[in-house]
């Protein structure tokens, strides 16, 4: 290797940004930070790039810029600090950038991930949001571009591990069967269904085995990231929606399986620590080490599987029906989803009320055919009306 790969790292600041470069430092001659992007948390997003010597760092506002830019220059560092979209855009598709890890959560990481797809460079797909939105269009621009899509959700990267290289050719002509996606079921799995009501929001990011951020842990709680990872899988793998099957596995060993025409099931098991998928979509053809430990079956002893009961989690229903749907109806899904989350770690509604909220709009709205990424955010800001107004007539 002539030089290290140039990574760009978007969402830095986040659980996925900061085990992206936890495994980068443990392989310096590999790879180098080229780019970091943060949103709210300047002090830690400062302390990165002091330790990794970025060369341009990404921020949301011109004030907030100026502040870490004047840090960054008494710190004696010459990292460029870049605003808003468009410093995204840019730092994920600067020629001199090899990767791109897609860290950004929600709607907000769609256009630099397309960018750095456009640009061709090798994606590490951590926002599933970009896939749910648009997924039609975003394979499309892979296809065009030569682009390399690793995905980086455990789930995800497990089943790519387990499938024929040739998968592309689709999943009858390579023999696949179906596509059995995990879950831990969350904090709530065995919560009596009359006292979900009153669950709060520290209740509802208390994630029994993983360490994620809050909005992606009350997506995990009520399932609605499964749904949304059962959308991505589809536009992955070339599945329909009823070759995707969810599967409850509290233990998080098993991270997904596919099942083959003959009989055979493969299975990727591993801890559960972002660091294996990460290092595996780094690293891939190759494998590198990921800093996490071995996994001890002895110490687990025992592997335990469920029906997801759709009644308890009504977010995996409605996910599934928009996955059916198609066109606009992923991007409804995942807007309503993200203003119902959003309101409840507010207080402002109740755990169940996210699923009622999401499914108004869902209602509400008629799936029109996405063409093309202005279709994608006109379906998306009519879905976050529709949910504002679903919380003002209710008086939060």
């Amino acid at each position: 290797m002539s030089r290290p790969q140039q990574i760009t790292v978007l969402g830095a600041t986040g659980s996925i940004g900061l085990s992206t470069l936890d495994v980068i430092a443990r392989h310096p001659e590999r790879y180098q930070v080229f780019a970091l992007s943060g949103f709210t948390r300047l002090s830690e997003l400062l302390a990165l790039c002091v330790r990794h010597v970025p060369r341009f760092a990404v921020v949301p506002e011109a004030s907030a810029a100026r502040t870490l830019q004047d840090d960054l220059r008494a710190a004696g560092l010459s990292t460029r600090v870049l605003v808003g979209e468009e410093g995204l855009c840019q730092i994920a598709a600067d020629p001199e950038v090899d990767a791109v890890m897609a860290a950004i959560v929600g709607a907000a990481g769609l256009r630099p991930t397309l960018a750095a797809v456009e640009a061709g460079k090798k994606i590490l797909l951590a926002n599933k949001e970009a896939l749910v939105m648009s997924g039609a269009l975003f394979m499309q621009a892979v296809r065009k571009s030569g682009s390399v899509l690793l995905p980086i959700d455990s789930e995800h990267n497990a089943i790519f591990q387990c499938m024929p290289q040739d998968f592309a050719r689709g999943l009858g002509k390579v023999g696949v069967r179906r596509i059995l996606l995990t879950a831990s079921g969350g904090p709530f799995r065995q919560t009596p269904m009359a006292e979900l009501a009153h669950v709060s929001p520290e209740q509802a990011c208390a994630h029994p085995n993983w360490s994620m951020g809050r909005k992606i842990s009350v997506d995990s709680a009520s399932m609605m990231n499964k749904g949304l990872e059962l959308i991505e899988a589809c536009w992955l793998f070339d599945a329909k929606p009823s070759q995707v099957e969810v599967v409850i596995h509290p233990q998080s060993v098993i991270h997904s399986l596919v099942d083959y025409i003959d009989g055979s099931v493969l299975a990727q098991l591993g801890n559960p620590d972002m660091r294996t998928p990460i290092a595996n979509a780094l690293a891939w053809p190759e494998r590198i080490d990921s800093g996490v430990a071995p996994l001890d079956l002895f110490a687990i002893a025992r592997l335990d599987f469920q029906a997801p009961d759709e009644e308890r989690f009504p977010c995996l229903r409605l996910a599934r029906l928009a996955a059916e749907a198609g066109n606009s109806a992923p991007a409804m899904l995942n807007a309503a989803n993200e203003v119902a989350v959003a309101a409840f770690l507010d207080g402002r509604v109740r755990y169940p009320e996210i699923a009622s909220i999401i499914e108004e709009v869902l209602n509400l709205e008629p799936v029109v055919a996405v063409e093309d990424l202005e279709a994608v955010f006109t379906a998306d800001a009519k879905a976050r009306v529709l949910a504002e107004q679903w919380l003002s007539r209710h008086g939060r």
